[in-house]
């Protein structure tokens, strides 16, 4: 019982979390080309990586 109260706790409190942060990224001015480039660049990395099996 104490499992489904300490789940239900942690599952409010990061819906609280997620809605803060999208709140304020609405708000924010972002530049989403240079987030996108940076994304981008990471998961190629992490791409090149496994595609070449280097470690």
């Amino acid at each position: 019982m104490i499992r489904f109260v300490a789940l239900f706790v942690f599952l409010t409190v990061a819906a609280f979390l997620l809605s803060e942060i999208a709140r304020r990224m609405k708000q924010a001015k972002i530049d989403w080309t240079g987030v996108a480039f940076a994304v981008g660049f990471v998961v190629l990395a992490f791409w090149l990586r496994h595609l070449t099996g280097m470690r």
